[in-house]
């Protein structure tokens, strides 16, 4: 039976990577919005058109530093290298800018490689987010078998002592989880979907039960890591790497648990998963610290002084997020999620977040945060920002009526 339920959300879950274009719902966007996102559209199809030409072959785009006029960049086995052919392919799924097809074919071919990669947890970012779109665009028998070769890697990294998917590797007696997990089980759900093994989806549902169990405290706010004891699987420390104190909220933290909590509902339709979303929706939408234009501070917690930075890619993976969860709930409810989405990708479209055209090596956004405790990508554009930024619009326009 849970098998059959799989099978019946397999086109939704498709709907989703595409923009969730077969959907129907109550929630009216607005013209001059939808007008403003056929803009941004065009002008992401010019900046990745840019970008491209300051990439090398082998390379992926990271960041870019605009006061040194300095592309970031990363190999394929990054955690971010699936976002840029993602990104391209969300554009012409939306422009059919053949040019960007390309691109991102030839990009794909490079990053190929990592479905074997079994060092990291980050399969979901890298091979779903950008051959599960390809996939979505065009299947085809040879990306559907490097999406299941990827999940095959991560459900490696699986410990039935912990119940989760190990994040970092680390000394042999700890065994790290990050928040930002969540969010790679979305390839796992896909595997069972194609493949009928349902080892995967087992792994994927054990490993959010104790997310839920383990990373949150009561007012549905998230740490970003947990260490389990490695032979035990007892928790030995809670903490927040990237925040600003171990007992802090980091934003980008909290929009991972938001929205991969909300796929996992969709996944399964398991209220539980619900329910949790909607409690971090709750702390982040009511939270006394969000700025009138719902996007960030880089933590919750961070000090008033000096103004804390803003993180551009929190806020546009809520948005995307928001607009996924606002379909399970009553009317009223979704309506409170709509409008915040809605607001959010107003003002990322506004000049304060978004790039002059031929600005900023080609990114869409400006003015997120990687990781300020360690001093780096603070206050750049940063490529996974742009990917659910655009993926956020794709969403909001597939509520237009036909």
């Amino acid at each position: 039976m849970q098998l059959k339920r799989l099978i019946l959300t397999a086109v939704f879950g498709f709907a989703c990577l595409a923009g969730f274009a077969q959907s129907k719902s109550n929630f009216v966007p607005q013209k001059d919005l939808l007008a403003t996102i056929r803009k941004n559209i065009t002008d992401a199809d010019a900046q990745y058109k840019l970008m491209a030409t300051l990439l090398k072959p082998n390379e992926f785009p990271k960041a870019y530093h605009p006061k040194e006029s300095r592309m970031e960049t990363s190999n394929s086995g990054w955690w971010c290298s699936g976002f840029y052919p993602g990104t391209l392919l969300q554009i012409y799924q939306q422009n059919h800018d053949q040019a960007l097809l390309t691109e991102a074919e030839r990009i794909l071919a490079v990053l190929a490689k990592e479905q074997y990669n079994t060092h990291t947890h980050d399969l979901g970012f890298m091979m779903y987010c950008s051959f599960g779109n390809a996939n979505a665009i065009a299947p085809k028998p040879e990306y559907k078998q490097v999406l299941i070769n990827s999940a095959k890697s991560l459900a490696t990294r699986f410990s039935p002592v912990t119940g989760t998917i190990r994040s970092w590797d680390s000394k042999p007696a700890d065994y790290l989880v990050i928040i930002d997990n969540m969010m790679n089980l979305e390839l796992l759900f896909w595997a069972t979907k194609v493949t009928g093994d349902s080892s995967y989806y087992k792994i994927a549902v054990t490993h959010a039960n104790n997310t839920i169990k383990n990373h949150y405290r009561p007012d549905y706010s998230s740490y970003h890591v947990v260490n389990y004891d490695a032979q035990t699987g007892a928790v030995k420390e809670r903490k927040t790497a990237q925040g600003f104190a171990n007992e802090s909220a980091w934003a980008r933290g909290q929009a991972w648990g938001l929205y991969g909590f909300t796929m996992t509902y969709r996944e399964t339709k398991d209220k539980r998963y619900l329910d949790q979303a909607k409690g971090i929706a709750k702390f982040i939408l009511n939270n006394p610290k969000l700025p009138a234009d719902k996007v960030p501070y880089w933590d919750y917690n961070a000090p008033d002084k000096p103004t804390p930075l803003r993180d551009a890619s929190a806020a546009a993976i809520t948005a995307s997020a928001l607009l996924e969860l606002c379909r399970y709930v009553d009317k009223t409810e979704g309506q409170t999620y709509f409008s915040a989405a809605q607001t959010i990708i107003a003002n990322l479209s506004s000049p304060t977040y978004k790039s002059a055209p031929g600005s900023n090596g080609g990114f869409l956004l400006q003015h997120s945060l990687g990781h300020l405790p360690a001093g780096t990508e603070i206050d750049v554009p940063l490529t996974y920002a742009d990917y659910y930024f655009v993926e956020a619009m794709a969403r909001y326009k597939a509520f237009a009526k036909k």
